[in-house]
């Protein structure tokens, strides 16, 4: 992985880019980067390519994410997302995705794992305030971002 600080903002928030390279695995890569950075609140974006990854889709009758292993090349259509600090203290992703199979199909969901090949470009945009996501036990301890806790 490798990192760039594009820009800092009037109220300090950090624009960054983040390039993820073959084999590497961007989810936990990026709760380090967000970690070792000190970054409480971002909004994310990604482009690029996997090896293979897993996706999930939220069955709301048992409250838990049901993964969806994709096993193949693919094309990393878009992620979408954002880091808020986690009930640990830690950051915690929410990152939606949709990858681009061979024969033009398309699968998508809630990010689980992305195992990069050959490149994952990342940005990160960070807020000016930090943001909070607390768990929920009545979701089955989904975490859901607070915006009464900061």
């Amino acid at each position: 992985m490798k990192s760039k600080l594009l820009e800092t903002d009037a109220q300090g928030g950090r624009t960054y880019v983040v390039v993820f390279d073959t084999g590497e695995e961007a989810v936990g890569g990026l709760k380090a980067f967000a970690g070792d950075n000190g970054i409480e609140g971002a909004r994310v974006s990604a482009i690029g390519a996997l090896q293979c990854g897993v996706v999930a889709w939220l069955n709301w009758e048992t409250k838990t994410y049901e993964p969806i292993s994709v096993d193949e090349q693919c094309e990393v259509i878009s992620i979408l997302g954002d880091v808020a600090k986690g009930d640990d203290g830690r950051p915690s992703l929410h990152l939606h995705g949709l990858l681009g199979l061979k024969g033009g199909r398309t699968v998508g969901g809630h990010i689980q794992e992305l195992h990069v090949r050959p490149t994952l470009e990342v940005m990160l945009i960070e807020a000016p305030a930090h943001l909070r996501r607390t768990s929920h036990s009545e979701l089955g301890g989904i975490a859901l971002i607070a915006l009464d806790t900061g």
